[in-house]
Parts: structure tokens; C-alpha cells; sequence
């Protein structure tokens, strides 16, 4: 497993490992980024998170095959390297590591405008620096800190979103709310259509969906800390694609049933309005924790995740060995506290520079969006490894009890998918810059690779 024989404890339960791959994909991307996606896609979105999650749980397949057989921290960078080439492996980490930094310092930002809400004079420097406080010290606990935490985290996001589906199927078939007339399902066709948009709509919006999924392959990091990997991964694998799905959907389709599709962005927030509507007093308060705690969420899960891959990186000898360090609760300690560093950083210059120039702004947006196909590198390195990994131990998979269906029509249907998803990122003006810095960054981290090992070479 891990090198050098420095291995993280398996502490996590598998109830807390399904909870974390719920609460990583269902962050602030569905409560405050649903109108955006819809805004391309109109009704049509509905098929579009369908779509998605289809290639996805191609995705999470493929990594349940092969976690099933070689579990640990890390473990689809491991593949990568293994099965692909050195250099997958080196490019998934240093990814993973930029997207939940660029994720976490986002997060953090987002948290101190939600504290806004209830102490509009708390400076937000003051907020942002006790979140990341606190936050790293959960994380130094011990991995079941994180664990417990992140369950909690995940469970308010999922209460609220099954209130959310129940009251809108309400308001929809029996009118509550509405003087019991009940809204009914005609705002999925009648402004514009199903498609309003088109297939061009339609596919822009998968782009934004993709990158709202991130975090479903937290569950090939968490392997290694788990108390029992192979029944973890397996009932979780099974169990959190569906209810994602359930739970982005059902949210959707109650939003786009009740609020014709074209008048959102002066709804506000639909989740707000949803509640408000069925005479839920303080629903502005209610939601404005429910997004505080997914940005704490997401916050905690970057901070988890990224010190996990510059713990593999260190013991895989690509950066200094004392990021291996484990405390003496067996956690990175100096791996999470260098994270928190890059987190803090971040945070402290987005404080600078909107404080100087409010038109500064612009460009954090441009490289928080940048993290989105960095984050997508771990899912075609998964599909592609377990093609190889196949081709090279057929024997492995005679009994194998969670093999990918379909194989191997469901990976080449999955980097299908996915390739055209970024090929449109680069259509839609949108997320063309914000992808042509995803593209530099893997470039960069590329050339070091190879000129760090030429160099070793020549030595």
C-alpha cells in the first residue's frame, strides 16, 4: 500500500465514507449555481444531470472495480501510475491538490458572505481565518473527526433537499401554498419548449453540472482510511450515484416544475422561495445555513483530500519526505497544515486585492472556475486505468463481485462523454478562459514531471 511502510489508520466506517461522496458532490454547486444551469438548458437540464450521472456512475464503477482489489490512500493516482504512466500519476495528484486549494479557498470566501446574514459587522477576514481555524483543527484530530464531521455536514444537505423535493411535489400536485391550485408540471414545456436552448444549451450545461459533481471520487481517497475498504466501497459505490441523482433531480424538477424557467434570475434563490411560498417563516435563514454548512463541507472535504495527495506525493518521493510525517493521532500533519497555509493564502489575497480594486474579482472567478478540468483529470484516469489494468490481469477478474457492466463499451461511452464536455468548454465563451488555465496548469506540471526526471536521469 503506502511506502516506506507509513500508513494512515482505517478508522472511517462505510456509513461515513457513503456520506462523504454525498456530501462532496452536493455542495453550493445545486443550492446557489441551479440557476445557472438551467439558464442554458432550460427544462432540459433535468436530462442533462440524468446524463451526467450516467457517465459518472460509469466512472465510479471503474473505481469501485479496481479499489475492490487494491485499496489505499490515493489509490486512482496509484493506477494511473501504474497502469498508464508515471507521469497520470504525478499530474492526478498535483490536480487533486489544485482543485480542492482553489475549492477551499472559494468555500472560505463564501462562508464569511453567509455569516454576513447574521452578524453583518463581523469583519470578513475575522470569519475566514476562524473557519480555516477551526476546519484545520478537525482535520488534525484524527481522519474519524474528519469522518463524523463531514457525516453531519452531508446529512443537513440531504435533510434539506428531501424537505425541499416533498414540499415542492405538494405545491405542485395539491396546490400548497399556491390557494391549493395545484402549479402542475407546464412550466417543462410551455416557455420555449423542453430545449428552449438547444443541444448547444443543453451540453453548455452539462459542462457547469460536471464540475458540480466533483468530489464523488473522494471515495478512492478515503479507501485508505477505512475500517473495512472492500464492503465500504462496494455498498457505497451502489448506494450514493443513485441518490445523488435523486437528490440533484428531484431538486431540479421541483425548481423547474414550479418557477417557469426564464424568470429564475429574479426569483433569488428557488430553494428560499420554495419554502417562503408554503409560509415557512425565517426560510432565508434556514437556507443560508444549509449553504454554510455545504461550504464548510466543501472546505473540509479540500482540506482532507488535498493533504492526502501530498502525503502519497511525499511518500511517492516527489516532494520532501517530512510531508509524510504522520502525529501521533496518524494523521499528515504537515501535509494538512500546509494545505490550511495555501488555503489561508488565498483567502488573504482575494481579501486584498476586492479591497483595492473591486474589479479584481473577475479574475478569482476565472481561477476558481480553472480547477474544473483538473478535476475531471482523476475520472478519465479511472476509466483508462481499469481498461489497462483489464488488459494486463485478466485472471483478477474471474471472480471479481463488482465488475463494471458493460465493459468495455461503458469506459469508452464514459471518455466519450467527457471529452466532448470539455471540447464544448472550449466553445462556450463562458468557460473557454477558465479551461485554457486548466490546460496551462497541466501543461506546467507536465514539464516539471518530465524535466524532474531527466534531470534525476543525468544525475
Amino acid at each position: 500500500m503506502d511506502k516506506q511502510g507509513k500508513q494512515l489508520k482505517r478508522s472511517m466506517t462505510p456509513g461515513q465514507m457513503e456520506m462523504i461522496a454525498i456530501g462532496g458532490t452536493i455542495g453550493s454547486g445545486l443550492f446557489m449555481g441551479a440557476t445557472s444551469t438551467i439558464k442554458w438548458a432550460g427544462p432540459s437540464v433535468l436530462l442533462a444531470y440524468a446524463f451526467v450521472g450516467m457517465v459518472l456512475y460509469g466512472v465510479m464503477r471503474a473505481l469501485g472495480e479496481l479499489v475492490y482489489l487494491k485499496p489505499g490512500t490515493g489509490s486512482f493516482a496509484d493506477y494511473g501510475a501504474e497502469y498508464i504512466h508515471p507521469v497520470v500519476g504525478y499530474v492526478v495528484k498535483w490536480s487533486n491538490i489544485f482543485q480542492f486549494i482553489i475549492v477551499g479557498i472559494s468555500d472560505i470566501i463564501a462562508m464569511s458572505q453567509y455569516l454576513n446574514y447574521w452578524w453583518p459587522n463581523l469583519p470578513d477576514w475575522i470569519s475566514g481565518i476562524v473557519m480555516i481555524v477551526i476546519l484545520t483543527l478537525a482535520n488534525l484530530a484524527s481522519a474519524k473527526a474528519y469522518g463524523r464531521l463531514e457525516f453531519w455536514f452531508a446529512m443537513i444537505k440531504v435533510v434539506t433537499i428531501i424537505f425541499m423535493i416533498i414540499v415542492g411535489l405538494l405545491v405542485i400536485t395539491v396546490g400548497l401554498g399556491n390557494h391549493w391550485h395545484p402549479v402542475g408540471i407546464s412550466n417543462l414545456w410551455t416557455h420555449g419548449g423542453f430545449f428552449p436552448n438547444g443541444l448547444k444549451g443543453f451540453v453548455f450545461a452539462m459542462a457547469v453540472i460536471a464540475g458540480s459533481y466533483q468530489g464523488v471520487e473522494l471515495l478512492g481517497i478515503t479507501a485508505g482510511e477505512s475500517a473495512s475498504p472492500r464492503h465500504a466501497i462496494v455498498k457505497s459505490v451502489k448506494s450514493v450515484l443513485w441518490r445523488i441523482l435523486i437528490f440533484y433531480i428531484g431538486a431540479i424538477f421541483v425548481i423547474v416544475s414550479i418557477y417557469p424557467w426564464n424568470q429564475l434570475t429574479a426569483v433569488g434563490s428557488p430553494f428560499v422561495e420554495t419554502f417562503t411560498k408554503v409560509g415557512i417563516t425565517g426560510a432565508a435563514g434556514i437556507i443560508n445555513f444549509v449553504v454554510l454548512t455545504a461550504a464548510l463541507s466543501g472546505a473540509n472535504s479540500g482540506i482532507y483530500s488535498a493533504s492526502r495527495m501530498l502525503f502519497k506525493l511525499s511518500v511517492d518521493k516527489e516532494v520532501p519526505p517530512f510531508f509524510s510525517k504522520l502525529s501521533k493521532r496518524v494523521v499528515p500533519n504537515v501535509a494538512i497544515l500546509t494545505i490550511s497555509f495555501w488555503i489561508f493564502v488565498g483567502f488573504v489575497v482575494n481579501f486584498v486585492l476586492t479591497s483595492i480594486n473591486s474589479a479584481s474579482s473577475n479574475l478569482f472567478v476565472i481561477v476558481y472556475s480553472s480547477s474544473v478540468l483538473p478535476g475531471m483529470v482523476p475520472w478519465f484516469v479511472i476509466l483508462f486505468a481499469e481498461l489497462k489494468y483489464r488488459q494486463q490481469n485478466p485472471q483478477d477478474l474471474v471472480d471479481h463481485p463488482f465488475k463494471v457492466p458493460l465493459f468495455p463499451y461503458y469506459n469508452y461511452f464514459a471518455l466519450l462523454a467527457l471529452t466532448v464536455i470539455v471540447l464544448f468548454m472550449f466553445i462556450n465563451p463562458d468557460t473557454r478562459v477558465s479551461v485554457s488555465v486548466g490546460v496551462i496548469f497541466l501543461a506546467v506540471i507536465i514539464a516539471l514531471f518530465f524535466a524532474r526526471h531527466n534531470h534525476k536521469a543525468q544525475a
